[in-house]
Order: C-alpha cells, then structure tokens, then sequence
C-alpha cells in the first residue's frame, strides 16, 4: 500500500494557487480590456484619404485587425472561464488532480498553467 502518496494540495498550497490565478484572472481582464476598447476605436482612426487603393487596403487591414482582435477577446475570454474554473477546483479541494490519471499534476505545471487539468502523462496520451 501507498501511504505517503499525497491525494490533494494542502489549504496552504492551494491558497498560493489561488493567489497566481487571482492574479492571472486580474492581468486577462485587463488585457481584455484593452482588445475590447482598441475593437471599438478601429473604426475611426481618422485616416481620411481619398486615394481608393489606399482606401481600400486600409478597410482590409481594418476587418483583419477587428477579426484578430475579436479572435484574441474570444480566446482571452476562455482563458478568463479557465481560470475562474480553477478557482472552483480550489474551493473545492480538488485542484490540482488530473481529471484522466486522478494523481497530482506536478506544482511545476500548476505554476505555468494554473488551470490544467491534466498530468503531462495523461495529456501525452492524447497524443
């Protein structure tokens, strides 16, 4: 029998966890903010030039950084679900426990990529 295996981070652990994703949560949403406003002034950068080439290619490049903006906003969005998920998992002890191989994932990754939920090991058997 395994006895000294450990089945969950202590409340102390957990409570430095829950410190790095408060954090990460407070950083994204600025971020976010930022792709939200610079969304909403990419309509008038006050490029007034009557060339329609020039015209032309700044629309382009107009929808092309709207669409990158909205892909990043949507993208920091679910990173934004990811975390506040994990904060979930804290409270309810079970932070930090792969959902395939149920063992630890390592504090290491946790660090890196507060909301994972799966091990290195299980992850490379999706491979």
């Amino acid at each position: 029998m395994e006895q000294d295996v450990k089945v969950r981070y202590s409340d102390k652990e957990l409570e430095e966890f829950r410190a790095i994703i408060e954090e990460k949560i407070e950083k994204a949403k600025n971020h976010l903010d930022l792709l939200k406003s610079s969304y909403m002034n990419d309509g008038n950068n006050g490029t007034d030039d009557t060339s329609p080439t020039f015209k032309a290619f700044e629309e382009g490049s107009e929808t092309m950084s709207k669409e990158a903006n909205t892909q990043l906003a949507i993208r920091q969005e679910k990173f934004i679900r990811d975390l506040k998920n994990a904060l979930l998992r804290i409270e309810n002890k079970t932070y930090g426990i792969c959902r395939v191989t149920g063992k630890l994932i390592n504090k290491e990754r946790l660090k890196l990529v507060p909301h994972a939920t799966l091990s290195i090991e299980a992850k490379n058997m999706q491979k």
